[in-house]
């Protein structure tokens, strides 16, 4: 078996380490950085590089951490799983996704247990599941996003075995796997990469410290270790598509982006594979050269997360007004209309949060739909509030459910997150695991530091180590047999059916989109050729409205909830209620 490793900061010897034997390793010529050797291996085998007599290090490229990042790396061969299903790919177009974290969709936290309610996504109609970071990380339970060996699966939750019998799973019910992919750093606990090369660059700093380095001397093994790691996820694990985190984070000069470079390898790959694959890209820029195609001058990701929607959404629900909701605040409905419609509240406009202006507009003719995700609510979302409480804590199950209907009947890519479908009422929380207790420290008081600055006492903020935050944050599926649960679930049900089986609602026209709204009164409209949705989100118990949905035919009522009656062509809709109408003329 042939053991390689790019390892230019090595002086003269370079060692490979094996079941406790060690193997010289010889440079190779035509490859710069590069050592090999060739040594008898199976699965399972136990490996690692030594670099001039020091420690033995796990392989940069490892495919299995059986003992975690800082433990030897594990021979982990790729065609030993027997793939049940056959699968011919699954677009993003016409898709319903539904975010999940391993370590907390179950009790249990592993991939195995979580394909067990595989069934369950498909019943509710979701077409894809987005699944967060999978390498391994120290400890067991966190969020995903110090992870360190980006070729392997972190070992708590079953290691690369499990994750395939996972998308084989997944399969087995007709949905798709997108995985979560960080690249813009890399976890500070069990990192050996800087004694292997320049994996990092003091020319940029992110907030994580040095650089990934993209474009510093060094930089094209970098680019092709972190492309490599990509394409294997969706290659050998048969996924469909890659969700990368915070690309605005990528620190990158070079005339051919990463982002570039990647968008190209998964295009060619999708034809070698003759199966649709995709990326979607979390941005912070409003920029939508993101999703324009190479060939139009663009980057080429396939879609992108839209938080402008979400945070317009958001602020109209709760009226939440602190840190960048500040800036959909003072008209949140008109906010929410503009993304509904623009996608981007910030087109240029001026961001009191950046203090600056901000973004510029999406070509509505030339882009499709789909291209952007919308949602309710996210991890972050969720997890990086003080007590990572959700919607369901503050809202009533009225607004919870106008909340999906803008979501599952509009323009973008709709996205859950794990137990909204029920409106899940756990916490999801931030939680670690570091077993560097120096690290345990700083994350605990640098949490208690940053929410100091908004009022938070510390005695009430989750303590990020203590296993109670990670229990906390577990879904607890006996709630969605219960009131108000159940009725949330069977909406979330009707509404994904609707919109997967009527026309209007897949399609990816944004210029078709019509809303309307009255700021005072709080309601609006979404208008998408005969569907129509009203929603009223102001205070129950009161304040119905009367709201006229068209010029021509009123429609039929598809669904209500709270109060709603139409009168010709006009409906009366009570306070944190909602309407969808269907053949609207």
């Amino acid at each position: 078996m042939l053991f390689e490793v790019w390892a230019p900061r090595a002086g003269e010897r370079v060692a490979l380490w094996l079941d406790g034997t060690e193997h010289p390793m010889a440079p190779v010529p035509e490859r710069a950085g590069w050592w090999s050797a060739e040594a008898a291996a199976g699965e399972g085998a136990r490996y690692g590089f030594r670099l001039d007599g020091g420690p033995v290090l796990p392989d940069p490229r490892s495919r299995r951490q059986p003992l975690g990042p800082d433990g030897p790396s594990a021979v982990a061969l790729p065609d030993t799983h027997s793939w049940r299903h056959e699968w011919p790919g699954l677009p993003l177009r016409g898709a319903v996704v539904y975010e999940l974290h391993i370590g907390t969709y179950t009790a249990e936290g592993t991939l195995d247990s979580a394909a067990g309610h595989l069934g369950e996504l498909a019943e509710l109609g979701v077409t894809h599941v987005e699944l967060m970071p999978l390498c391994p990380f120290p400890g067991v339970h966190g969020w995903g996003y110090d992870g360190v060996s980006l070729w392997a699966v972190h070992e708590p939750y079953g290691g690369p075995a499990a994750l395939k019998r996972f998308v084989d799973t997944a399969h087995a019910h007709g949905l798709g796997v997108i995985l979560d992919v960080v690249h813009n750093h890399l976890g500070p606990s069990g990192n050996h990469l800087r004694a292997f090369g320049p994996y990092f660059t003091d020319t940029h700093h992110t907030p994580w410290g040095a650089a990934v380095n993209l474009d510093a001397p060094g930089s094209d093994e970098v680019r092709a270790h972190l492309l490599g790691s990509a394409l294997r996820w969706l290659r050998e694990f048969r996924l469909d598509g890659l969700r990368l985190d915070a690309v605005h984070a990528l620190a990158d000069g070079r005339a051919l982006t990463f982002l570039e470079e990647l968008t190209s390898a998964v295009d060619k790959l999708s034809v070698e594979l003759r199966r649709p694959l995709f990326l979607i890209a979390e941005s912070d820029l409003c920029d939508p050269r993101t999703t324009t195609p190479r060939k139009a001058g663009g980057i080429g990701v396939h879609a992108q997360w839209n938080d402008d929607f979400h945070h317009a959404l958001h602020t109209a629900l709760t009226g939440e007004a602190q840190g960048y909701y500040a800036d959909f605040a003072t008209a949140p409905l008109a906010a929410l209309a503009k993304t509904l419609t623009r996608v981007f509240f910030h087109d240029g406009t001026y961001s009191s949060f950046r203090g600056r202006t901000h973004g510029r507009p999406v070509d509505l003719t030339a882009t499709p739909a789909h291209r952007f995700l919308g949602y309710s609510l996210t991890h972050d979302q969720v997890g990086n509030r003080a007590l990572g409480d959700r919607p369901a804590h503050s809202l009533s199950p009225g607004l919870l459910a106008c909340a999906a209907a803008l979501v599952l009947t509009g323009p973008f890519t709709p996205m859950l997150f794990m137990g909204e479908e029920w409106g899940a009422r756990t916490p999801w929380q931030y939680f670690t695991d570091h077993t560097d207790p120096a690290l345990a420290t700083a994350v605990r008081e640098g949490r208690k530091r940053e929410f100091a600055a908004h009022g938070w006492p510390a005695a009430d903020l989750p303590d990020p180590q203590s296993p109670a935050t990670r229990a906390r944050s577990c879904l607890d599926r006996a709630e969605r047999l219960r009131a108000p649960h159940a009725r949330l679930l069977t909406w979330h049900r009707a509404l994904i059916t609707l919109r997967r089986t009527h026309p209007d609602l897949l399609d990816p026209d944004l210029t078709s989109v019509r809303v309307a709204w009255d700021e005072s009164a709080r309601w609006l409209t979404l208008r998408r050729g005969e569907v129509c949705v009203v929603v009223n989100l102001s205070g129950g118990g009161g304040g119905a409205v009367d709201v006229e949905v068209g010029g021509g035919a009123a429609g039929r009522v598809w669904g209500v909830w709270g109060e709603a009656e139409l009168r010709g062509r006009v409906v009366r809709v009570g306070g944190e209620s909602c309407v969808v109408l269907t053949e609207c003329g």
